[in-house]
């Protein structure tokens, strides 16, 4: 059954700093609370002048009625963002999408930079049964950490200079996770060319592997048609709409 979507004046609980350039904003979810599912997101409303789209968000978490979605500042949009204060009214359509399936019994987590964040809701929905493997390029950016600590069951780093964990890439260290450790599915979210390379060692393992997908959207409803990703059937399916969560096969295939 598909849940209706909601769009609602919500309260700015926090808009703090957690990052370089990076945001944590909770709001006072309401409704959208109970209908989130891991792997959806808000489509905001950024109450600024000139910034006439909604920008869309991975819902990171929810908890005692709150909302929270992270951010990195890359625009006008997500600069405005950042000088909204609590008590502050900011307008979320949503939840969005079509979420991760939580039907693994031994997941793995794959992350890297900003896509952890969506995939905290995830780790927390397998309360505990669950490791992560977490890139970034730097020790600084693996603030993540001790955000997922208390929700998983063991924590895999790689960073591209060797500042925390192991040296290398998600794509490198995973391999010699998969010969120790038995996982039933793989989910994944952050730059494409990593999602790629995870899904691709996965299909070697046998092991299914869902994506998260990541583009620029207008309406997020499937209207506007400016988020098509072609499929492995040849059909052009909607990320805002089908997505932004796929069967890596689906997606990820030879042209």
């Amino acid at each position: 059954m598909t849940l209706p979507k909601l769009a609602l004046d919500t309260e700015i609980l926090q808009n703090t700093k957690v990052g370089d350039d990076i945001y944590a904003l909770t709001v006072h979810g309401g409704a959208l609370v109970n209908q989130a599912q891991p792997g959806q997101f808000i489509h905001l409303q950024i109450p600024a002048e000139n910034v006439f789209l909604r920008r869309p968000f991975g819902i990171a978490d929810t908890d005692e009625g709150t909302l929270t979605m992270y951010y990195r500042v890359t625009g006008k949009g997500t600069r405005a963002l950042t000088g909204l204060q609590q008590g502050d009214t900011v307008n979320c359509l949503g939840p969005l999408g079509n979420g991760f399936s939580l039907s693994s019994k031994r997941p793995l987590l794959v992350g890297g930079g900003m896509g952890l964040a969506p995939l905290l809701l995830l780790a927390k929905s397998f309360q505990g049964e669950v490791d992560v493997l977490m890139g970034g390029r730097n020790h600084s950016e693996l603030f993540w950490k001790d955000i997922f600590e208390p929700h998983v069951h063991e924590i895999f780093i790689a960073t591209d200079d060797g500042s925390m964990g192991t040296k290398g890439f998600t794509t490198e260290l995973l391999p010699e996770l998969l010969g120790k450790r038995k996982y039933d599915c793989i989910y994944t979210c952050g730059p494409e060319i990593m999602m790629r390379g995870i899904a691709k060692i996965a299909a070697q393992h046998d092991i299914l592997c869902q994506v998260s997908l990541e583009k620029r959207m207008a309406c997020g409803l499937g209207a506007c048609l400016s988020c098509v990703c072609d499929t492995a059937n040849g059909e052009r399916r909607k990320i805002c709409k089908d997505g932004p969560v796929f069967w890596a096969q689906d997606v990820f295939f030879a042209k």
